[in-house]
């Protein structure tokens, strides 16, 4: 961790009310955190980090960071260690036969049962991967006729199988030095191919809602990144969710790059945080 980020997550918990946990699962014990900064929260909100579905964790600054910072600004946040599919190669297809063990669904099975175990929890969302596994857990909700979430939080995600066609708006952004980390399509295709473990499951609205007939899901909140390709999958979820009847609050941090939410030491860190904390306050329910 940079010397800036660490001091930074230093000063974000310092004081805070955090604590381990686990709730139940149908795969067995889901690890979460608590953070809550005082007796009164202004809202709550389940947290899901991202990393390819592959990497990550409770320690993670999207998640770590992310849950003391909103918990600063009146927001109780559980973050979710859901678990994670095996590393994969961004460089190489799948060997035929090589996609076992944690794959589609269990990621999502436990983000469905974390949410369930939190009666009076609001708020669903997350970073990256945890947007796509947010979306669908409530699309999955919606589904099977389980009750939803107030609302859902979705930064930088990517929600379909293939990455969108980048338009040329976004393509000048990421010119250049911006474009040195950024996703291919390529690289798009093997990480969700990776996390779905068959063609069958990648076409599956429940592994990537983006580009299937949506219902009306509970108000969403959208915050993309104004240089990171995985806009282009974003802006097109945003469009789907508004054509399916959701109210959708669409917002784009300046000159921020993908997983801006990993960088607490940053001003686009701040402002996604600022957001987030102002829309959720406005948009939760069953708080004590």
């Amino acid at each position: 961790m940079r010397k800036a980020a660490a001091r930074a997550l230093n000063a974000l918990t310092a004081g805070l009310d955090i604590r381990d946990d686990a709730v139940p699962g149908r795969h067995g014990t889901i690890p979460v955190r608590r953070y809550r900064a005082g007796p009164s929260p202004a809202g709550r909100l389940i947290w899901l980090h991202g990393g390819g579905f592959s990497s990550g964790g409770l320690d993670q600054l999207e998640s770590h960071a992310v849950g003391a910072a909103l918990a600063w600004r009146g927001i109780d946040v559980i973050a979710v260690d859901y678990r994670r599919v095996p590393p994969w190669n961004p460089f190489r297809d799948p060997r035929p036969g090589s996609l076992t063990g944690i794959r589609f669904p269990v990621p999502l099975d436990d983000v469905v049962d974390a949410f369930a175990s939190e009666q009076d929890t609001a708020l669903l969302g997350g970073a990256s991967a945890g947007a796509c596994l947010a979306a669908a857990a409530a699309l999955r909700m919606h589904t099977e006729g389980r009750p939803m979430p107030a609302g859902l939080v979705l930064v930088y995600g990517c929600f379909h199988a293939q990455l969108r066609p980048i338009p040329d708006e976004l393509r000048q952004r990421i010119r250049g030095r911006h474009g040195i980390f950024q996703f291919r399509p390529s690289t798009v295709r093997r990480m969700h191919h990776n996390y779905a473990g068959s063609e069958e499951a990648l076409a599956d609205p429940l592994a990537f809602p983006g580009g299937h007939d949506l219902p009306p899901l509970p108000p969403t909140f959208m915050v993309n990144a104004d240089r990171d390709a995985l806009r282009a999958s974003g802006d097109a979820f945003g469009r789907e969710l508004t054509t399916a009847g959701t109210p959708v609050d669409h917002h784009l941090v300046p000159e921020a790059m993908h997983g801006f939410l990993d960088r607490p030491h940053t001003r686009q860190f701040t402002a996604g945080i600022t957001l987030i904390a102002n829309w959720a306050e406005t948009h939760s329910r069953g708080i004590e």
